[in-house]
């Protein structure tokens, strides 16, 4: 899932309702307006020349309406200046082309056509139609929301926020649960990314005794770096929440640690997903 959002001139990137790739963009200038809608990826292309504009380059093309408007790498001013399309930075147009297949969704927001909200102020985890006020509201300490009935099979990826003071937890892009989050030893846990390993190491899990510690190896880090152990040591959640994750996580899982909010109220009191 793709989301452009024009006021912003920012562009972000989801798979399975996460956030993977970011980046600057700029849209159509005035009276070329870039348009507001949900699009489907037409057409790729590494190398192509619009046969409009005086056979300008359009490298890593990929078109949205089969009259002329494409994402396509591009000089980015630092505002809107484009004849409608969206303009990428030459290696994030690379990266975008060699992940998207024809037929992706493309979400452009420009705060006037009636398109998600959530596109013209993105974050973090991309709100599905169904995560329900219900979720979302406050937790205690061992509250918990579990339902997993949400989505039957896929791969789960878990966020845990410091800012939040909360787990949420998705399967195949689907909320499934969430549970409040005490944290010891400071309010930061800094913004790291974990993957989930084959077996286990034998011990019983510091999180729920009904299981064995699962093996986990970390991915990437900003800042210090910190190993699964430290930063598990520094958590505490529901029991039975940790049961019931347990029983659905399998080697591939992934768990995103950051210290910026997940959920937050927009400027309308609606709920949306926080910008990094």
């Amino acid at each position: 899932m793709i989301l452009v959002s024009v006021p912003e001139q920012m562009m972000h990137v989801y798979r399975n309702g996460v956030l993977i790739g970011r980046s600057t963009v700029s849209t159509g200038s005035k009276g070329h307006a870039t348009p507001g809608g949900v699009f489907s990826i037409l057409e790729k292309k590494q190398t192509h020349r619009s046969k409009t504009y005086n056979n300008a380059p359009m490298p890593y093309m990929q078109r949205l309406t089969w009259s002329g408007i494409a994402m396509h790498s591009g000089q980015l001013p630092g505002y809107a200046a484009s004849h409608g399309c969206v303009r990428l930075p030459y290696d994030f147009s690379q990266l975008l082309f060699s992940t998207t297949n024809r037929g992706g969704t493309v979400i452009i927001g420009d705060d006037k056509t009636p398109v998600p909200r959530l596109a013209s102020n993105p974050g973090l985890i991309l709100a599905p139609a169904d995560f329900t006020p219900e979720m979302l509201h406050p937790l205690k300490k061992d509250d918990y929301d579990w339902h997993p009935e949400r989505s039957l099979e896929g791969p789960i990826t878990m966020v845990i926020s410091s800012a939040d003071q909360a787990m949420y937890v998705y399967r195949n892009g689907d909320p499934i649960g969430r549970a409040a989050v005490e944290i010891a030893g400071g309010d930061q846990l800094g913004n790291h990314v974990f993957t989930m390993l084959e077996g286990t190491t034998g011990k019983p899990s510091r999180f729920t005794p009904k299981h064995e510690e699962a093996r986990w190896m970390r991915v990437t880090s900003e800042g210090k770096p910190v190993d699964p152990d430290t930063l598990a040591s520094r958590l505490r959640f529901s029991p039975d929440f940790a049961d019931k994750l347990a029983n659905e996580l399998k080697p591939g899982a992934t768990v995103i640690v950051t210290d910026y909010p997940v959920v937050r109220k927009s400027k309308s009191d609606s709920a949306l997903f926080a910008a990094e």
